[in-house]
């Protein structure tokens, strides 16, 4: 019997993991895919929001406002790449310019500290390659950019550090409530816990109804984007927003803290998980990015991919304990600024379950930091250290990114191990580069199945059943 078991291991679910890991509570986390961060979470603008955009008094404001200064304080702690490099929102047309004003209005009710309106000549000091038809701009400079996924790992793995159980590849079929105990179904079996936290992205609407009556839709979105290469990476010095309109934020170029240029996404209902990308969605991408930024090459993209997002026709965050069934607790509509908001929407999921009679009792000691050896980061001397203390970090298997077989070990060993290639890449990011794993991708493989003891066969790209290997290719050998 658990104390709460957390439906879904994204973002979402791994900060609400990370805060229950602080207290004496029996905290379970169930995540049908095999890994946390697997869905939208790893699929994003990889943005921490000002809270400038959302509308007073909604969820979205209030908790933005609040994950955005948390997210600077648990990156640091948890040594997840950051940077508060700020958005500027553009201006092309005069009478965007008003749009502009009500979003500084917006920002200053909302508690966005520092705003500032740029006339022309200072966008062009700022950003020598904004387009000549950019007229004006707001800056917000409390905008960051993150590695979304690494920031979520972080979280998982200093709550299994700290005894929040992780059960993956484990897929929610029903819930049964029995008195004051719900009976979780799964393809592995029961699970019971006293408290329910719907964290399924997408499909917190289906997990809710299994115990509740209907009372929000998710309706999926997807937006298309471009990764490019690391020659591109610098073309902009902010993340740069077109003047928002009925689609929402619209289409950003910003650069990534790796070190790349990520432009999009473009915004188009979806069904379900639908990640596949389009020529006319990249096209609209590509088109509408180059009105704020004319030289991007495109030619130097390294990848296209697509996101879902969890939206709800009211476009607000829909965070409540059911009336009816006391302890199930929906944390849903995790659109933008879902990423922004989720760690401080943590905190208050907590306290609603402590109204609800959990007992949080805080632990005499935690695990609440945590530190990555980044071979590339490191000066000569430390490299001379780290290869001694472990040869296998003098051995270079992504060339691209210079990730060594030593952080590719680390990564399969952690506290919520790595079993994929896609997964190794999301901790060390071996893969991530120019070639996107065409050369490391087989050796990656390789050491995966050596460190697990696993056939080689037996080893996904990403999702379990995406397999690389299907057979040999002349079964039975020859004659």
């Amino acid at each position: 019997m658990y104390d709460v078991a957390i439906i879904g291991a994204g973002i979402t679910g791994c900060s609400l993991a990370y805060e229950l890991g602080k207290y004496n509570v029996k905290a379970v986390v169930i995540e049908k895919e095999n890994d946390v961060s697997v869905g939208t979470t790893k699929a994003n603008s990889a943005i921490i929001h000002g809270g400038y955009d959302p509308i007073p008094g909604s969820a979205m404001a209030k908790y933005n406002v609040e994950g955005n200064k948390y997210i600077h304080e648990l990156c640091a702690k948890l040594d997840v790449p950051f940077k508060e490099i700020g958005a500027l929102i553009v201006a092309f047309e005069e009478e965007e310019k008003v749009k502009l004003e009500e979003l500084q209005e917006r920002g200053k009710i909302n508690g966005v500290p520092s705003m500032e309106m740029w006339d022309q000549k200072k966008l062009r000091q700022e950003e020598p390659n904004i387009s000549d038809d950019a007229i004006q701009a707001l800056y917000s400079p409390n905008v960051g950019i993150v590695s979304p996924w690494e920031l979520a790992i972080a979280l998982g793995e200093v709550a299994a550090q700290n005894g929040v159980e992780f059960k993956l590849d484990t897929e929610v079929t029903d819930i049964k409530k029995e008195n004051d105990t719900y009976k979780i179904e799964t393809n592995e079996g029961t699970v019971e816990a006293k408290f329910i936290c719907n964290a399924a992205g997408v499909f917190a609407d289906k997990v809710n109804e299994y115990v509740n009556k209907k009372s929000f839709t998710i309706e999926p979105n997807k937006g298309e984007y471009y990764l490019l290469d690391k020659s591109q990476g610098t073309l902009v010095n902010h993340v740069i927003f077109q003047c928002p309109n009925q689609y929402g934020k619209g289409v950003l170029v910003s650069p990534t803290v790796h070190g790349n240029l990520i432009v999009g996404p473009d915004s188009q209902p979806s069904a379900g998980e639908d990640v596949s990308t389009s020529t006319q969605g990249l096209s609209f991408v590509r088109n509408t990015a180059l009105k704020s930024i004319p030289n991007i090459n495109f030619r130097e993209s390294i990848r296209n991919f697509a996101g879902v997002r969890a939206r709800t026709k009211e476009d607000d965050f829909f965070i409540f304990e059911d009336k009816e069934n006391k302890g199930f607790i929906n944390i849903s509509g995790m659109a933008s600024p879902g990423l922004s908001s989720a760690p401080a929407i943590a905190i208050d999921v907590l306290k609603m379950m402590e109204n609800s009679g959990l007992e949080l009792n805080a632990k005499d000691s935690i695990i609440d930091t945590r530190k990555i050896n980044r071979f590339k980061k490191l000066d000569e001397d430390k490299r001379a250290e780290l290869v001694k203390q472990n040869p296998l970090y003098g051995k270079i298997i992504c060339r691209c990114e210079t990730i060594t077989e030593g952080e590719i070990v680390d990564a399969i060993h952690r506290p919520i191990p790595a079993t994929s290639i896609d997964a190794v890449k999301r901790r060390c990011n071996a893969g991530m580069g120019r070639c996107q794993g065409g050369f490391c991708g087989p050796r990656v493989q390789e050491i995966i199945s050596r460190e697990l003891n696993i056939p080689l066969a037996d080893v996904p790209q990403d999702r379990k059943g995406m397999n690389i290997i299907t057979g040999e290719t002349k079964e039975g050998g020859t004659k």
